[in-house]
């Protein structure tokens, strides 16, 4: 009897079945399949810790494609004003888009031009449902929207 139990116990071990003397005589073996509770709660802890560092470094990111898209459209919009001012010897002040300039901006982002004359021209970018962010562009001798400061240099605020 000896021998067979002991022989029992090894074989069920060598399955992988967690072996005890009282469960191979009472013959309530166990086998340790899945995972504990507390193994579980640790994984859901780090999946956790993970996403709190991902999510905002996920919005910068965002922010600074809003605003990559608001520059690109400034130097569109500009590319088109002096296309416009070589036919017409004025700089395009109206609704944009609309008007004999061909220009449209990027969906989402609303153009503003502040100004438009034969000296020069000012517009702003922003992009309402996304950003508080503005960016702004000037040329000639037109007033500077804020935050441009220098002429031709695309300016957004922080």
């Amino acid at each position: 009897m000896t021998t067979a139990l002991v022989n029992t116990m090894r074989t069920k071990r060598n399955q992988g079945w967690s072996v005890s003397l009282p469960s191979v005589l009472f013959g309530r073996s166990t086998a340790r399949k899945g995972f504990t509770l507390i193994e579980l709660l640790i994984v859901i802890v780090i999946i956790s810790i993970l996403a709190a560092i991902a999510i905002p470094k996920f919005s910068s990111t965002k922010e600074k494609a809003y605003v990559a898209k608001m520059i690109s459209d400034l130097h569109n919009l500009a590319t088109a004003q002096e296309a416009y001012v070589t036919d017409n010897l004025i700089y395009y002040a109206g609704v944009v888009p609309g008007g004999g300039l061909l220009y449209g901006p990027s969906s989402g982002v609303t153009i503003v031009i502040n100004e438009g004359t034969a000296a020069g021209w000012a517009a702003t970018a922003s992009f309402p449902n996304y950003t508080t962010r503005t960016c702004a562009l000037f040329s000639g001798t037109a007033t500077p929207p804020p935050p441009a400061t220098v002429e031709g240099g695309i300016a957004c605020t922080p």
